[in-house]
């Protein structure tokens, strides 16, 4: 099929849209494509407009939008740790609502909405614990450090006691809402709530409690970053302990819930048998890291980077292609067949890790086509056609903006992560037509990215760290001292870095290559 090019066209109600306004204290972007300037700036707006402070929480926290009056704890902490950059304090506060509101026997909120504090499902993704980690190491928060450590200590024992009926140590599932699959053939028939409102139960006679791989990953990683928050809170014996509960629950995932001949993750109902539908429950197992990457090579080789199963044209669809099960006609919120916002944005925590950087620019550069085309920022879009669903699903949906912002500093700017910068350099391309990027870093400094001719030059707080020309992603360290070039694009590329101190130096760089500087 022929994709629809989102480089040069534009109304002309885009091509009048100014930049938003930003503080000094906020990342900055401007494009001279007027296209991507609207839709990155509308991006921002919507998030703007979707802080809000919700009932019995008093500070503002970012919440869904569309037609979600709320934060959900499978993303809420995630989404705002995305937005942390333009809104540390927001960031902070979407994960603290859920630990002060977080009960005495240690269950979590599955949210809080205007209407309620709901109990009524555990839905969980994103490990909370996980994200309050990233967090509190990138703000030097020791409070929330402190505050994670118990309340997700406390959410882990909850989880033992009340997820664990079959004693087999893996995480249940009970009902639709607990992994957050609306209106998925994964759940057809079951109930999307747990009796009374009380995720504590489970609906009789529907062949519940269900093993779940993408609940138990979700468990696996959260211990993982317990582990990790113990021995930087100077408890050594606890620490050990967690990780290995860690390794535990992994290893159960492994051996229980993977089958080999189908290279899928399944359900196992309490019949022990597989609900086998190929489902998004991969990419949630690989977004905590629990295939090691020989099997994450087949898996992508037979599954996510195949066109017939999950590589669609618009990546990557809740059920693959070729499932029967694949939900036709697409409606409103249903996880049986579109690409989710969701699930673009929470690919980051996942393709680099497995080596896979260059795949993941097609995946957002279509992500971004489909967003800048339909400009309404929906939740979910045909992975066939980039048509966002319209009957039922309303505009201006927090996790579609944050895919529109984070791709574009992803694709063509500076990205910080915990031990490292990574500019993501790209002559030519869309989001670099005329651009400039400027980051503040966790540091008190500011990274630069300015465009021009057939590179880039790059600059970290106020001086010169080299200029680059060709496609590439320099990676440093925090100070800016190089340390890798990444190939991250498909197509081999010949790079020409000019870095400060060092001689000039040409090299052909192919997808994925990492050479060390």
């Amino acid at each position: 099929m022929r994709r629809r090019t989102f480089i040069t066209t534009s109304t002309a109600a885009l091509m009048a849209a100014p930049a938003i306004a930003q503080s000094a204290s906020q990342p900055e972007y401007t494009t001279t494509n007027a296209a991507w300037q609207a839709a990155y700036d509308k991006a921002l707006s919507i998030l703007v407009k979707n802080t809000q402070v919700m009932p019995r929480y008093s500070k503002p926290v970012l919440i869904e939008g569309s037609v979600y009056q709320g934060i959900w704890m499978e993303c809420g902490p995630h989404e705002a740790l995305v937005y942390r950059k333009f809104r540390p304090d927001v960031a902070r506060n979407s994960h603290m609502c859920f630990f002060e509101l977080q009960r005495a026997d240690g269950q979590l909120p599955c949210n809080n909405k205007v209407t309620e504090t709901g109990f009524g499902q555990i839905q969980m993704v994103v490990p909370i614990a996980a994200t309050a980690l990233e967090l509190a190491r990138a703000t030097g928060d020791q409070e929330l450090l402190e505050t994670a450590y118990r309340g997700a200590s406390m959410w882990d024992g909850w989880l033992l006691k009340y997820r664990n009926t079959r004693g087999t140590g893996l995480t249940e599932g009970f009902c639709t809402y607990d992994t957050g699959h609306d209106n998925s053939p994964r759940w057809q028939g079951i109930p999307p709530q747990c009796p009374n409102k009380d995720a504590k139960y489970y609906p009789e006679g529907f062949k519940l409690p269900r093993l779940c791989p993408d609940l138990s990953a979700t468990t696996y990683g959260a211990r993982k970053a317990l582990s990790e928050m113990a021995r930087a809170l100077g408890k050594t014996s606890e620490a050990d302990m967690w990780a290995e509960r860690a390794a535990t629950i992994r290893d159960l995932i492994l051996k229980r819930l993977y089958v080999a001949e189908d290279a899928a993750f399944y359900d196992e109902d309490a019949g022990r048998q597989f609900i086998r539908i190929r489902s998004d429950i991969l990419s949630r197992v690989c977004g905590e890291h629990v295939p090691d990457q020989a099997l994450f090579d087949g898996l992508w080789t037979r599954q996510i980077h195949n066109p017939a199963a999950f590589w669609a044209p618009y990546p990557l669809p809740s059920i693959a292609l070729d499932d029967p099960s694949f939900v036709r006609p697409i409606t409103a919120n249903t996880w049986g067949g579109p690409s989710q916002a969701l699930t673009a944005l929470r690919a980051p925590r996942w393709f680099g890790h497995y080596g896979r950087s260059a795949e993941f620019t097609v995946m957002m550069e279509r992500w971004c086509e489909g967003l800048i085309t339909d400009m309404t920022f929906r939740q979910q879009m045909n992975p066939l056609t980039a048509e966002f669903t319209r009957d039922g699903d309303e505009p201006d949906y927090s996790p579609a903006a944050l895919v529109m912002m984070d791709y574009t500093w992803r694709l063509a700017g500076v990205v910080e992560e915990v031990d490292r910068l990574e500019w993501n350099i790209r002559p030519n391309h869309a989001a670099s037509k005329g651009a400039q990027f400027r980051l503040p870093t966790d540091a008190k400094s500011t990274a630069e990215v300015r465009y021009s001719g057939r590179g880039a030059d790059l600059t970290l707080g106020g001086k010169k760290l080299g200029r680059i020309e060709g496609l590439a992603r320099l990676i440093t360290d925090k100070s800016g001292a190089p340390t890798a070039l990444l190939g991250v694009s498909e197509a081999p590329q010949k790079v020409t870095l000019r870095l400060t101190g060092r001689p000039a130096r040409n090299v052909m760089i192919k997808a994925n290559e990492r050479i060390s500087l």
